[in-house]
Formats: structure tokens, C-alpha cells, sequence
């Protein structure tokens, strides 16, 4: 059974930082290209940033470009989202997902970012 478990998500004020982990299990992680994908309160699904499975290639939404880095450690079977300069329309749940982009075949459960003073 595949697992992905998000972890990190919590309150921050805006311009602060939050890393978000995904440990994954049941898959084999190095073959896969990873995604973030979040859901913002009242609003649709709208990716985030991805990584090829051996982390060359990278992408990000316009809106993330430049204060949000997602890295991936294949050793440990783990994705990664460094979010700087937090701002209060990041708040959302944000899920890990296998896949790139809207192919998306394996999703977590989601962690909860707030951004608010």
C-alpha cells in the first residue's frame, strides 16, 4: 500500500517560513516524480511545485517562484517544500502527490498552513 504522510504544516505569520516534509512508503520513490499540490479555503486544487524522480528538473506555479523550494531526498524515501516569506493567501492545505503536475496517481491525507497574524 502506498503511503505519502505530509508533515510541518502549522501557523506562521506572513514573511515567515515553514518546511513541509512527505515521507513515502510503498512505492518505489526513486522512480517517481513528486508534486505539491494545495487547496485553498473555498477553492479548487492548484499545483504547486514538482520534481523529477532523480531532482533535475524542477517546476513552480507563478505565484510561488522565488520564495518557495521543494527538494527531495531519495535516500529516505522524502520530498521536501522550504516555503519563505509566507504570505496569507498561501493558506491552504498543501498535499504531496506522486506524479508531476495534474498526473497525479498517489496523494497524502494534507497538512494545514496558515498564514496569519
Amino acid at each position: 500500500e502506498v503511503q505519502l504522510v505530509e508533515s510541518g504544516g502549522g501557523l506562521v505569520q506572513p514573511g515567515g517560513s515553514l518546511r513541509l516534509s512527505c515521507a513515502a512508503s510503498g512505492l518505489t520513490f526513486s522512480n517517481w516524480a513528486m508534486s505539491w499540490v494545495r487547496q485553498a479555503p473555498g477553492k479548487g486544487l492548484e499545483w504547486v511545485s514538482g520534481m523529477a524522480n532523480e531532482g533535475g528538473i524542477t517546476g513552480y506555479t507563478d505565484s510561488t517562484k522565488g520564495r518557495f523550494t521543494i527538494s527531495r531526498d531519495n535516500a529516505k524515501n522524502t520530498l521536501y517544500l522550504q516555503m519563505n516569506s509566507l504570505k496569507p493567501e498561501d493558506t491552504a492545505v498543501y498535499y504531496c502527490a506522486a506524479g508531476y503536475y495534474y498526473s497525479l496517481k498517489y496523494w497524502g491525507k494534507g497538512t494545514l498552513v496558515t498564514v496569519s497574524t
